[in-house]
């Protein structure tokens, strides 16, 4: 089911709304603008991949992956109830969270017709309660939409390189292990993996050797 989050961002990247779900030869895309087709994508970009890839041959294809930044969560007593409470999460994204995603899009990424942007977005969560199994456990509320409160910013990525520059690595380092990339954005050491798959994958760095650390690597 497409959420109101994934319609306002078609609206607001396509040239009008008649450019909104255009056929391009056998694919409904998402918006055009000029020349330029664009995909939406909150979901896993995996889902896309092949779309994508497809598109690149003929077409400029604009990827817009949202990260989300902050959360208000709506609360609603039941479905055809009005919102009873609202709360901020306290968790906040990050650019860099994009990586989780990017580890199924590196054979897609980098393309020369290809640019991944990534609006830094504020969204609404509504909750409303989940029915209730015996013998389950799991959350008492299910999400019935996320739809977007604003665009605090946003990053345009179009090559290895921008990659690189995005998770903050010195490209004048002799070395670096996945224990520095951790150590340099504050996330665990198997975050700091996927990250360091991604920018090998996609040409951003080199391993060069290894040492008790894990595998070395340098700016490519």
């Amino acid at each position: 089911m497409e959420t109101t989050l994934h319609q306002q961002l078609k609206l607001h990247y396509a040239s009008d709304e008649s450019q909104t779900e255009v056929l391009v030869g056998r694919y409904r895309i998402d918006a055009v603008r000029q020349d330029e087709l664009i995909e939406i994508q909150c979901a896993s970009l995996s889902a896309i991949s092949g779309k994508v890839k497809s598109l690149l041959k003929r077409h400029t294809v604009r990827v817009v992956k949202p990260v989300i930044y902050r959360t208000r969560i709506a609360k609603k007593k039941t479905k055809r109830s009005q919102v009873s409470s609202y709360r901020m999460s306290p968790k906040r994204g990050e650019y860099i969270d994009v990586f989780d995603d990017l580890i199924y899009f590196t054979r897609v990424f980098p393309h020369d017709n290809l640019i991944l942007e990534l609006p830094f977005v504020n969204v609404q969560q509504t909750r409303v309660p989940a029915p209730r199994r015996r013998g389950w456990r799991r959350k008492d509320f299910r999400v019935e939409d996320v739809s977007l409160i604003d665009i605090e910013s946003t990053h345009e990525i179009r090559t290895a390189v921008d990659l690189f520059e995005l998770v903050g690595l010195d490209p004048q380092a002799d070395s670096f292990t996945t224990e520095d990339i951790a150590a340099l954005t504050n996330r665990p050491r198997w975050f700091a993996q996927k990250i360091a798959y991604v920018l090998k994958h996609t040409g951003a760095i080199s391993p060069v050797g290894r040492d008790r650390s894990g595998i070395q690597y340098r700016a490519a």
